[in-house]
């Protein structure tokens, strides 16, 4: 390693720094170093360690720009008291389930190291450096804000929690002295997050002491069992927080407490809550910790994602959890099963107003089941139309105007040629049931009841062709109507049972959030695991590794090694 004693050098772009920032030659010679690397020839940005590790191409030519080039964590003594308060949030950020290499943070260590050392040996750090450590530093920031706030450019500040921009932000907290309650701002503070976080800590805790033990396979498990497998599963239970020691290891082999264990392992993981040990519960239960700790990460993120204040009152349904809740001022007043899209035809992510009730509605059938499934049907038999309780309407014109399915030439007819629409008629035969809960939204997913009603009693719930069959229509339809003026029960039943289509325009719209969450902390602070029916999370994480791979990192298994023999067209870099 070679130490470069540093020399004020040539003028290459005039800085000019803003009245709250010190310039002293070195602090001078820092911002042309950054000036000359945001303004070169190198789009996006890009700085040279080794390899070429791209810059923010949004945040920090805006930033610098508001400053003039100014350094941001370096003055004439080194590196910034706010430099060290970023160091820390980015060191910690795997707290979140983030990775800090995604930071740059092993960059940006051994650099501050240099720094550091160079301090100690009574020499001053090169300016070539002093300027890349500046940019990443920044660049570490604008990645870290953007990974908290879920991607988004602005973030909510001050007592007033006005929304600024990012780099504006970020430029009146270093003003300030206030980097540390802006980082503590970029925070999700959603309950629903902080207690994530919090089981993410304790599972790596408790990874770190080994984790849980894997139990062998063997004969399912009851009460009154008494073989050797049976002191894993109680420590297995003991260790995810599912049964209380001692009382359950004096137990004879598999005793009350141990089976109350069991059912509870079992509802946390969306089980069938038997007591029993069978192949299900013990596939969930050898699920190795960091798997979970993976889990709780990727949930975490979703989480970031999610609307930051889901209101006052609100639907939500998980969609892995097979559930709908209503929340009403931080209480959940109603709780039902539904069914979801196949794994075919997935349900997607998205939130929406509730905004009308249909009763008594219609089927339209959409595009790719008609494509798929009905036109082949009615090809070979155009009876089959009135036969099954369909008809057909016209495209233009009168809605209403029926459409002779007789008098078509239907070996002329494809999908793009269709004559008209095809819809179901009201009744028990209708797939949408007796009511449709409505909330626009681009995929024309929407709740609604079934009459395919034994699907409920399964544990896994993937029929439908993406929208969401809800288990108690009645309930949710009195609870949406309750204190309008009429809308009592007899109405309600009496709109249920009608041979013709209603609308019921709701006074206040009520959001809509269908999430997909595989990992989340409970009312009761348990932590609950779901299947990941969808794959969902194996897609987050395979996005997360390949956008990693792509930050240009040369070193991907070690920290990077510097030298301080650039080439002139490295330096352009």
């Amino acid at each position: 390693m070679r130490w470069v004693i540093f020399a004020i050098s040539v003028c290459l772009l005039p800085v000019q720094f803003p009245g709250a920032v010190s310039a002293t030659p070195l602090t001078v010679a820092v911002g042309q170093g950054i000036a000359q690397r945001l303004t070169g020839a190198s789009v996006p940005p890009a700085v040279w360690l080794g390899g070429a590790l791209e810059l923010d191409s949004e945040s920090l030519p805006d930033f610098y720009t508001r400053r003039h080039y100014a350094p941001a964590w370096i003055n004439e003594f080194g590196l910034t008291p706010a430099a060290d308060e970023l160091l820390e949030a980015l060191r910690d950020s795997a707290s979140h389930g983030l990775c800090s290499d995604d930071f740059r943070l092993p960059y940006i260590e051994s650099l501050v190291q240099l720094e550091r050392d160079s301090l100690v040996q009574g020499v001053l750090f090169d300016t070539h450096y002093l300027a890349i450590l500046d940019l990443l530093l920044s660049d570490g920031f604008f990645r870290y804000a953007h990974a908290l706030s879920g991607g988004a450019d602005s973030v909510a500040t001050g007592q007033h929690r006005r929304k600024q921009h990012l780099s504006a932000a970020l430029q009146e907290h270093l003003a300030n002295n206030r980097l540390a309650e802006l980082l503590k701002e970029l925070e999700p503070q959603q309950p629903g997050y902080v207690k994530l976080r919090q089981a993410l800590a304790e599972l790596r805790d408790l990874s770190a002491y080994g984790g849980w033990p894997q139990i062998a396979a063997g004969p399912t498990l009851r009460e009154g069992d008494q073989s050797e497998r049976v002191k894993g599963l109680k420590i297995r239970l003991f260790l995810g927080g599912d049964l209380d020691m001692p009382a359950a290891w004096d137990e004879p082999g598999v005793g009350a407490l141990t089976v109350a264990g069991i059912r509870n392992f079992q509802e946390r993981h969306g089980l069938e809550a038997d007591g029993v040990v069978g192949p299900l519960t013990l596939a969930e239960m050898n699920v190795p910790i960091e798997e979970r700790i993976r889990e709780v990460e990727v949930n975490l993120m979703r989480l970031r994602e999610a609307p930051i204040d889901f209101g006052p009152r609100f639907i939500r349904v998980n969609i892995a959890d097979f559930t709908l809740e209503v929340h009403e001022r931080d209480e959940v007043v109603m709780t039902m099963s539904v069914v979801v899209g196949t794994p075919y035809r997935m349900t997607p992510t998205f939130s929406a107003q509730l905004s009308y009730l249909e009763f008594a509605p219609y089927w339209y059938v959409p595009g790719t089941i008609l494509r798929e499934d009905k036109l082949p049907l009615i090809r070979r038999d155009p009876g089959w139309v009135e036969r099954n309780h369909y008809e057909l309407v016209s495209w233009q014109g009168d809605p209403e105007r029926r459409i002779d399915p007789q008098q078509i030439d239907w070996s002329k007819v494809k999908f793009q040629n269709f004559p008209g629409i095809l819809r179901m008629r009201p009744g028990p035969w209708n797939p949408l049931g007796r009511v449709k809960f409505m909330f626009p939204n681009r995929y024309a997913v929407y709740l609604h009841d079934t009459n395919e009603r034994q699907l409920f009693s399964r544990d896994e719930r993937l029929f439908s062709s993406g929208c969401i069959r809800i288990e108690r229509p009645l309930d949710l339809a009195q609870y949406l109507l309750d204190g309008m003026d009429g809308w009592d029960c007899e109405m309600i039943i009496s709109a249920l049972e009608g041979a013709e289509s209603l609308k019921v325009m709701l006074p206040e719209k009520i959001p809509v959030h269908v999430l997909y969450w595989t990992a989340w902390v409970d009312d009761r602070q348990h932590l609950q695991f779901r299947r990941d029916i969808y794959l969902r999370d194996a897609d987050l994480v395979e996005t997360a590794r390949a956008s990693r791979q792509g930050l240009g990192r040369p070193y991907p298994d070690a920290a990077p090694q510097f030298t301080a023999d650039f080439s002139a067209s490295e330096r352009q870099l």
